[in-house]
Order: C-alpha cells, then sequence, then structure tokens
C-alpha cells in the first residue's frame, strides 16, 4: 500500500480515461472506503447514483449534447466507464437530530437551524475520500460541476426533489500520462487555444504554502 502522504501528493484530477471497466468489488471498496469519512451524529445522509458503461450516455447525453462536443476540451472524458452524481441529503440530518440522543440541539425543527449544511460539508469529506480512495487504487477520478441540464438529469435519473446534487464523478482507468502528453503535442491548439487538452488551465497556478493558510492564534 502507497504512503498515506504520497497518495496526497500524487492525486490529480483525472480528464483523460480508457474505456476498461472497472471491477465491481473496487467501486464496492471505494465507496466503503468514503463511507468512513466524518458524518455529524454518524447520519451518513449520502448517496451515489452510479452509471456504468452505456449507462454514461444518458448523463452525456443530456450534459454535453452531441452538437457541442467538437468544441469540447477533454473529449476521452466521455471514455470514463463510470459516471457517478453524489447527492446529500438535509433530511437524513434534521430526522438524525430530532431522535432522543440529539433532540437537545434543536437542529432537528429544519435545515435554517443550522449553523452550516453539515449534509453538504459530510457529503463532500465523503467524495474527498473517494477520490483519494481511487489515487491509492491506481484508478483515475474527476470531481467536476453539473452547469447544464441538472433539472432534465434528475428526471431522467429519478432523482428525488429534497437531496442536493454536488456534482459528478469520472471514474475509470487514466490513460498513460505519456501518451496523454504525446498526444497533445502533437494536436493542433483547440477551440480555447490550448492544446495541452488533458491538463487543466489551473494547474500552473502555484499551490499556497502552509504559512499562507495559518492564522495563529487571530487572524
Amino acid at each position: 500500500m502507497p504512503e498515506f502522504g504520497d497518495v496526497v501528493r500524487r492525486r490529480r484530477m483525472t480528464r483523460a480515461f480508457s474505456d476498461t471497466p472497472v471491477a465491481a468489488d473496487a467501486l464496492e471498496e471505494l465507496v466503503d472506503l468514503a463511507a468512513r469519512a466524518p458524518s455529524a451524529g454518524k447520519t451518513q445522509g449520502w448517496h451515489l447514483v452510479v452509471l456504468e458503461g452505456p449507462q454514461t450516455s444518458r448523463f452525456w447525453d443530456i450534459t454535453l449534447p452531441a452538437v457541442r462536443r467538437d468544441s469540447f476540451r477533454w473529449k476521452r472524458l466521455l471514455s470514463a466507464p463510470i459516471i457517478a452524481l453524489p447527492l446529500a441529503d438535509a433530511k437524513a440530518y434534521t430526522d438524525r437530530y430530532s431522535e432522543p440522543d440529539k433532540a437537545q440541539t434543536g437542529l432537528g425543527v429544519g435545515p435554517d437551524a443550522w449553523p452550516a449544511p453539515y449534509w453538504t460539508i459530510d457529503a463532500s469529506m465523503s467524495v474527498m475520500t473517494l477520490l483519494l480512495a481511487a489515487e491509492a487504487a491506481g484508478l483515475g477520478a474527476l470531481f467536476f460541476g453539473v452547469f447544464r441540464g441538472e433539472r432534465e438529469l434528475r428526471r431522467a435519473l429519478d432523482i428525488p426533489t429534497g437531496l442536493e446534487l454536488l456534482g459528478a464523478i469520472a471514474l475509470g482507468h487514466p490513460v498513460e500520462e505519456v501518451t496523454a502528453a504525446a498526444e497533445a503535442a502533437t494536436r493542433p491548439r483547440d477551440a480555447a487555444g490550448d492544446g495541452a487538452s488533458h491538463v487543466g488551465r489551473s494547474a500552473a497556478r502555484p499551490r499556497r504554502r502552509s504559512a499562507e493558510i495559518i492564522h495563529s492564534g487571530r487572524w
């Protein structure tokens, strides 16, 4: 097993996948690890709608229609064999905090009673754990926003209205970095003017140092 520090430093958002399926037991292991993320009251109020193989076309047909794909920068993202949609359940938290051992908090009356949306926070921590687990398992993963077609997507997949869609996770076997780099070097620049279509534009931004993040004692 790789050291945790190595996994964290190595993890990157993967934008180029092969279409090789991910083994069912591998996905179950990733989700089992993600389920161990912190959860207020051990509510565990998150869900995943998982689309695999041909099912992923339902996601892409709604969020990235064929007429827009010629100019899409990360075409091999569409080869990802799994698209998973993480959902946060606010009602699970108000229900949990209505139980006898939590009722004194007053958080069971409704989502507005909460100082922060812990359903979103906890689901996000589970997603981050899943991304790290994927890296440790030798898989690639990308978390990205669903900015178009959410209403239609919800209808198509029967997602209940009370669940918050955080975004989408593409999961699978990454295209070898050398292959991707070689392709980028020989491919004409895309519509955005950037030939390296497998690397996000933000990748070159410097990473903040701990000294820039820590505020000791006060702001």
